[in-house]
């Protein structure tokens, strides 16, 4: 099958693109793109018109414009497409409307549980497919006394992300914060390096080496659908601190560490880990073994399928409906004509 698909939201595509399908991904040329698996491809926007696309993946409002214009085909009537919502509503947290609340065309593909709970999507056909991650492996040694952080934009994202809960944390342990512009967190927070090392925007497999050395990871995020680099982490075999927030009481079971609402209770829990190296790895093996279960790519790929077929052949199913009314009323139209014509000669 043909999916076209934009390279956004680079985490979950890295799972999405290990499918057995064939995933164009427009780029024109000189764009820059990530290593990508083997069944997707870039493709020069201009030759998408030619293309035999089976379905169109969506996340991105302005890409339904964007591939009608491509495509000469209107996502959702003359192309099967699913909108994939990857974000929690940045508004109005539990009455915010659907951007693709009032059709009923295109079904909206929640990454969770909370996502589908917190937006309105109206009439809109709708689903649940959870993440799964590629599993980096059991990589964690813990051997550095200190804690993991992984907050892209920390400073601008503020009480989003929970940084500014960050100072409580580095009381516990330094912290060694991982992500795009994490180097301006020491100023921002005025933590010195003795509390706070921003270590950069790595690359996946990098990061994820550096990661698995400190002892425990902290998921300080107030409001996001449910951080990858959080089940990454899992994966790794670390245990993990996250605030009780959107899906991570879902994600984290209670022996993987703690999840509260009170970062109080997180920071002390921290703490013991930090000084207790063999309950930190028990509490790590906990956290890989659920994430494998619950998070793993292969039901995240097998769900995906399942979805891919039933919606092609709703999609189809309803094509060939409409192609029938037309069909009659064509007929009936012709009728009418000509039966108007017979009275007309009488």
């Amino acid at each position: 099958m043909k999916i076209l698909v934009w390279h956004v939201h680079g985490g979950w595509m890295d799972g999405f693109l290990r499918g057995s399908h064939e995933y164009l991904i427009p780029a024109a040329p000189g764009d820059s793109l990530p290593e990508l698996p083997p069944g997707a491809r870039p493709i020069d926007p201009a030759d998408l018109r030619e293309q035999p696309v089976d379905l169109v993946v969506l996340q991105r409002t302005e890409e339904l414009e964007l591939a009608e214009r491509l495509l000469g085909r209107r996502p959702g009537r003359d192309v099967p497409a699913v909108f994939v919502e990857h974000n929690t509503p940045k508004r109005l947290p539990v009455t915010e409307r659907h951007p693709l609340a009032e059709q009923r065309e295109i079904p909206i593909v929640h990454v969770t549980h909370f996502n589908r709970l917190a937006w309105d999507c109206g009439e809109a056909p709708v689903r649940v497919i959870e993440h799964g991650v590629p599993d980096p492996g059991p990589l964690y040694t813990g051997d550095l006394a200190s804690l993991g952080v992984v907050i892209n934009e920390p400073v601008r994202r503020w009480r989003v992300t929970g940084t500014d809960l960050l100072p409580g944390f580095a009381e516990a342990a330094t912290l060694d914060c991982f992500g795009i512009d994490v180097d301006l967190l020491p100023a921002a927070l005025g933590l010195g390096p003795d509390r706070l090392r921003p270590i950069g925007d790595l690359p996946t497999a990098q990061m994820h080496a550096e990661l698995a050395r400190r002892r425990a990871y902290v998921h300080p995020l107030r409001w996001t659908s449910l951080g990858l680099s959080l089940l990454e982490a899992m994966h790794l075999g670390m245990p993990v601190l996250a605030l009780a927030t959107t899906e991570a009481p879902r994600a984290v079971p209670a022996d993987a560490g703690a999840v509260s609402a009170d970062p109080a209770k997180l920071v002390a829990t921290a703490r013991r880990l930090v000084e207790d190296p063999d309950e930190a790895r028990r509490r790590g093996r906990a956290a890989r073994e659920y994430a494998l279960a619950h998070y793993g790519l292969e039901r995240f790929l097998r769900d995906w399928d399942a979805m891919i077929t039933d919606h092609l052949e709703a999609h189809t199913a309803r094509r060939s409906r409409a192609s029938a009314g037309a069909a009659d009323r064509s007929t009936g139209a012709a009728n009418r004509a000509e039966h108007g014509m017979e009275g007309a000669l009488r």
